[in-house]
């Protein structure tokens, strides 16, 4: 009892936290203001204008790939990238040429590293091999499975990383908008979906074990570097209109619950979503700390390092908005494609260690008749200080966005 009426005042704090962000909205941010320019890019025989912030340029890298999605450096400074096309691609320096490193089933979505081993993250599982400096292809036989994860469609991707404590962390949503699933041993292995894992090594075998739940499916999660704490993008669902829920950024820590699908926060605050008949398996929603307009599909994040990009975006998130199929007004597919929320990326700002604003960093990837030319997926700060991202709709690509002189 004792612990339930502490995870309860828990919450009733987070929503407090969630209630002063939002009122405080930008008289609460700080100073470090974007000035922006516009920049043309030549993909083929067309031109595209980009909106992105002044000092920097926006380059396409390569655009051989199929279906790319998250993307991590490797510690010998290679590039991999996950992909929805069974298919992990290796990109040296200076990132223009990619290689085929393995092509795998079961959907490897994205890519981590650790002690000398790649782990690569499937629909079922995370894997790991072997993995060597300069090495250019999987080696045949050295693939074998780290920890199970529930399989099933619906959301089938799965995220892997690595924390700043070594241990190895995964992501995966649930399988619908009101699916009843969650993180806990009383669900059907197969219905343990919805927020983010950790592995238990010391398990025989080893297995995931809840960290945060009640997410309905988040794609992208990094670490403040400032705090160590985990955040989370989250992708909303789709059967309450074009105008809610808001999505969802969310400060993970160990045993937060989120809410989904059972509650829903709609701006101002959390509220039950009578789409789902069974009980909520706890009372202690958190909001998130920062949202984006619905119908956004938030995707990859990553924090930025002291040293990176410039000294205005240290800690701050950088977070990929894909763009969902919704359309106004009821936010179904079937309306106006040019009413559809337009793909971007999109800076988390960070004041004394929480998150204050969102601010645009680089729009333009839809024309004004909805059609989308790119759809940000997974990004990524690269041992140079660049920002990596990757499109896999439209034009698939690896973009970069540097510095350059004043």
């Amino acid at each position: 009892m004792r612990a339930r009426q502490a995870a309860s005042r828990a919450g009733a704090v987070w929503w407090l936290i969630g209630i002063a962000w939002l009122l405080a909205g930008p008289a609460a941010a700080d100073s470090r203001a974007l000035e922006f320019q516009h920049q043309r890019l030549t993909v083929g025989r067309y031109q595209f204008e980009v909106r992105l912030p002044r000092g920097y340029r926006l380059e396409i890298l390569s655009s051989e790939f199929s279906r790319p999605r998250l993307l991590a450096f490797a510690p010998d400074g290679a590039l991999f990238i996950g992909s929805h096309a069974a298919r992990v691609y290796r990109v040296p320096p200076p990132y223009t040429h990619p290689e085929v490193y393995a092509e795998l089933s079961d959907y490897p979505h994205s890519v981590a590293f650790r002690r000398g081993e790649i782990l690569i993250a499937r629909t079922s599982g995370v894997y790991r091999a072997p993995w060597r400096r300069g090495q250019r292809r999987l080696a045949p036989g050295t693939l074998k499975l780290l920890a199970r994860l529930p399989p099933g469609g619906g959301h089938n991707s799965r995220t892997v990383g690595v924390g700043p404590d070594r241990r190895v962390y995964a992501s995966l949503g649930i399988s619908g908008n009101c699916a009843n699933q969650y993180l806990d041993a009383g669900y059907a292995f197969e219905d343990r979906r919805g927020g983010v894992m950790v592995l238990d090594e010391n398990a025989t075998p080893p297995r995931f074990v809840p960290f945060a739940s009640g997410l309905r499916n988040p794609v992208g999660f990094d670490w403040q570097p400032a705090t160590g704490i985990l955040y989370a993008s989250n992708n909303g669902p789709d059967h309450l209109g074009f105008d809610q829920p808001p999505e969802y950024f969310s400060r993970l820590e160990a045993g937060s619950f989120h809410g989904m699908p059972w509650y829903q926060f709609d701006g101002n605050r959390l509220r039950r979503d009578p789409c789902i008949d069974a009980p909520p398996p706890r009372d202690d929603p958190r909001p998130p700390v920062a949202t984006f307009p619905a119908r956004n599909a938030p995707m990859g994040v990553a924090f930025v390092p002291r040293g990176a990009l410039d000294p205005r975006f240290e800690g701050d998130a950088i977070v990929a908005l894909h763009g969902s199929w919704g359309t106004a007004p009821g936010g179904g597919p079937w309306g106006d494609p040019a009413t559809r929320r337009p793909p971007k990326l999109v800076a988390v700002r960070f004041a004394a260690g929480r998150a204050v604003r969102v601010d645009d960093l680089i729009t333009g990837f839809q024309l004004r008749d909805g059609k989308r030319w790119a759809r940000p997926i997974g990004v990524a700060i690269g041992p140079d200080g660049a920002l990596y991202f990757t499109s896999d709709a439209g034009l698939n690509a690896l973009f970069r966005l540097r510095r350059v002189a004043d």
